[in-house]
């Protein structure tokens, strides 16, 4: 086959492989996907067309799962649509050079064949434990995360998304290995891949008992989805209007007074350090309860992305500043010089260039509420900084703006990112989103209560209890990848490198 036709069955792969992720959840495809691409790559003929498959495959994976980069450029389309197409394309190529790298090193090492499938399989699980940790780290749109919201999903508290994107990926190639070898080390391989399904499946029903229920007397809880349009939200006639939405949103009904409100990020229209008056009308409005709120504030000519707690008298409480900023979103590389020279700010930054980063996560005392970890945004995405926290709290708030996000997959994916950070940690999260999707997720990552997207209003929700701390949160990642590390010696890499013309079958 020439290569054209093989970089496009790569590319249909990668597409297929993006189909288990939020919201389509279409993981037979996905399965079939990652199949496709790791067959390509075993019967790849040098490294150079491994590299070249391995670009396409992650390209078309890539170029789907994360569509929704799109929708922030079209917020302002006048100004940044035109950016749209070339930041899916960048985003897409940029992670897809990871995959290229992957598959390149594994036909080096290894001559195409059954061995090189399986440690295509290996090498693609370090690459995306590289993408998620690099510059930063982006671990969105993992193979594994085809399992949230599955029975084999729950195995996370065990070994975390990177668990079971090695289980995926793996998994797979075990049996394409099986299906391209003979005798003997078919029948290992297969047996390889079953054990694998089985273990992962074992551990997922194992543990994904019921979570315990809450107890009636749990702190109460009104999560507020005012449903804003970032399109007009700072603008001059509708601030007003969104703080009112908020604020009416707060007041008591007929049922019990919430123990406490939160508003999602970014949720009101001025600074913190000079809102006295408007603390007022908030806890006049809550009627005595405590307010968390997404708030931006200001120390001298730095800018920070902040959630602080209004107490019942207005006085200014716990603050947390989001410490893990969004790229050219929250700030910009070179900003300063770039705001100075040229007027270039971060998307998401009203004031200056862009956001100044805190230092670090942190738990906070809510006093009756528990020891809570305030995540801001996508600081959800990045499961290894949770578990860095000073202590392990009693549960997780994520406040966002997923209006950034449009209304197609990115929500969808956010959510399932959160429910997995439940599933790892053992501890329950509660969601506070602008557009939705506003959600009570208990410490087994299962969605109890939840306010769909592109709805405004308000729910009730009593906090669960958290689960004992979990296998993941003890040890984190670096089980799976030493298991990575040590089945690269097993494999044994080829002395001579090239193409063994006896198993180069087209």
């Amino acid at each position: 086959m020439r290569e054209a036709p093989r970089l496009a069955l790569a590319l249909v792969a990668g597409a297929m492989a993006a189909a288990g992720q939020a919201p389509w959840a279409l993981w037979p495809v996905a399965l079939a996907g990652v199949a496709g691409g790791i067959v390509l790559a075993a019967r790849a003929p040098a490294p150079g067309p491994a590299a070249r498959l391995g670009l396409a495959f992650g390209v078309g994976h890539f170029g789907l799962a994360l569509s929704w980069i799109i929708e922030p450029f079209l917020v302002d389309a006048a100004r940044h649509g035109w950016m749209a197409p070339f930041a899916l394309i960048l985003m897409a190529a940029g992670f897809g050079a990871f995959w290229a790298a992957a598959l390149a090193a594994a036909a080096r090492l290894w001559r195409p064949g059954p061995r090189r499938a399986i440690g295509a399989g290996v090498l693609l699980t370090l690459a995306e434990g590289l993408r998620a940790h690099l510059l930063g780290g982006f671990p969105w749109a993992l193979p594994g995360h085809i399992w949230i919201g599955l029975a084999p999903g729950q195995a996370a508290a065990w070994i975390g998304e990177h668990g079971l994107t090695a289980a995926t990926l793996i998994g797979v190639a075990l049996g394409v290995a099986g299906a391209m070898a003979r005798g003997r080390a078919r029948r290992g391989a297969l047996a390889g891949a079953a054990a694998v399904g089985v273990v992962v499946l074992g551990l997922g029903l194992w543990t994904g008992r019921a979570a315990p229920a809450p107890d009636p007397a749990a702190p109460l809880l009104r999560l507020v989805q005012p449903n804003a349009d970032q399109r007009i939200k700072w603008a001059e006639g509708a601030r007003d209007a969104l703080f009112a939405r908020l604020l009416a949103a707060s007041a008591p009904g007929a049922g019990p007074r919430p123990d406490a409100v939160i508003w999602p990020e970014s949720a009101v229209p001025f600074l913190l350090d000079d809102s006295a008056a408007e603390r007022a009308r908030i806890v006049a409005a809550a009627a005595g309860a405590p307010v968390l709120t997404g708030i931006q504030r200001a120390e001298g000519w730095r800018y920070f992305n902040s959630l602080a707690l209004i107490a019942p008298d207005g006085a200014v409480g716990a603050v947390y500043d989001k410490h893990h900023l969004v790229p050219f979103g929250e700030f910009m590389p070179a900003g300063d010089f770039l705001f100075d020279a040229f007027g270039i700010s971060a998307f998401a930054a009203r004031l200056g260039a862009g956001f100044t980063p805190g230092p670090g996560p942190v738990t906070l005392d809510l006093g009756a509420l528990g020891q809570v970890l305030p995540l801001i945004c996508y600081e959800a995405v990045f499961a290894r900084e949770i578990r860095a926290a000073p202590r392990r709290p009693d549960w997780i708030l994520q406040v966002t703006n997923d209006a950034w996000f449009g209304i197609r997959s990115g929500p969808y994916q956010h959510l399932a990112l959160a429910r997995l950070r439940a599933i790892e940690t053992g501890l329950p999260v509660v969601r506070v989103a602008n557009t939705g999707v506003s959600a009570l997720i208990d410490a087994r990552g299962r969605v109890v209560q939840a306010l769909p997207l592109g709805v405004e209003g308000a729910l009730d929700v009593r906090l669960p209890p958290a689960l004992a701390p979990t296998p993941y949160w003890r040890l984190g990642d670096w089980p799976v990848f030493a298991l990575l590390l040590a089945l690269i010696v097993f494999l044994r890499p080829d002395a001579r490198r090239g193409i063994d013309p006896a198993r180069t079958t087209p």
